[in-house]
């Protein structure tokens, strides 16, 4: 009796990927397959036509069951990449998206290389935003807060592994500004919950996965902003920016907080989808 010759990775990336059916779902199993081999993207070209082990097939078909099921894949390797970082991921954080790196963008457009400046990014989750400033502007000192604490040892790994020793990590609750301590910042950045608590996307793809703490906010999805907005006077530098990410539809309504709150300079931008992504403002001079 001959036996089944182990498939080739072409060929196991080729069947995964017609099991998936997605859009991604090339990019989706070459991830998958990767993770178990513990191995980089670059080294599948050139070993394309290697066999996969059968302990491997059997840790891959584990995965792909629960992808099938709708599990993140960043939940599934424990990885994401944003900006320029390879971020550990966890169930307690936030997946980092691409639209975000507008929002470090926008604050590295005014942040000037060459000073001290003092940073925070309020609801930091894996530490994407945090982590991604202080990589780009090692003089200044950027202080990451969150209500998790998981999520807190999660970004703090993060930093570790980054080598980012000008972050520092604190712990808050409903009151977004209690872990800056009275401090007063250059730049505030944050990426709050802002989805409305009974959206129904809530209920499907990754986000039933990801942390209904770090997604819903009230009635309006507005309420976390609310608060941001409204006391980050207190906690900026005069001429200090505020900076929020919120969802397609509500730059109307962040904008009005923001000139009721008194800021100067308040304007929404738009991602690559043209869709109101990003609303900043400057505490007045």
């Amino acid at each position: 009796m001959s036996l089944q010759p182990e498939p080739t990775l072409r060929q196991v990336v080729t069947d995964a990927s017609t099991r998936l059916g997605n859009v991604d779902a090339r990019h989706e199993a070459e991830l998958l397959l990767l993770h178990v081999l513990e191995r980089p993207r670059s080294w599948l070209f050139a070993h394309a036509t290697d066999p996969l082990p059968a302990a491997e097939q059997a840790a891959l078909e584990a995965l792909l069951d629960r992808r099938l099921a709708g599990e993140p894949v960043a939940y599934l390797t424990g990885r994401r990449g944003f900006w320029t970082l390879d971020l550990e991921v966890d169930p307690a954080t936030l997946i980092p998206r691409p639209e975000t790196e507008l929002l470090v963008e926008l604050a590295l457009d005014r942040l000037p290389p060459d000073r001290a400046l003092q940073l925070a990014d309020l609801g930091t989750g894996s530490g994407a935003i945090a982590l991604a400033l202080a990589s780009e502007r090692p003089q200044a000192q950027v202080l990451a807060t969150d209500a998790s604490s998981a999520a807190l040892a999660v970004a703090a790994r993060n930093a570790a592994q980054h080598a980012l020793g000008n972050v520092r990590f604190a712990e808050g609750g409903d009151d977004w500004y209690a872990p800056l301590r009275g401090a007063r910042f250059d730049l505030i950045a944050s990426n709050p919950p802002y989805i409305a608590s009974d959206d129904p996307h809530l209920e499907q793809g990754d986000l039933r996965f990801e942390p209904a703490t770090a997604l819903a906010s009230g009635v309006d999805g507005l309420d976390d902003i609310r608060r941001i907005v409204a006391g980050g006077g207190d906690h900026l530098q005069p001429g200090g920016w505020l900076l929020i990410e919120h969802g397609w539809d509500q730059g109307d309504a962040i904008r009005a907080l923001f000139e009721q709150a008194g800021y100067s300079d308040v304007h929404t931008v738009q991602d690559l989808e043209q869709r109101d992504r990003v609303t900043l403002g400057r505490r007045p001079a």
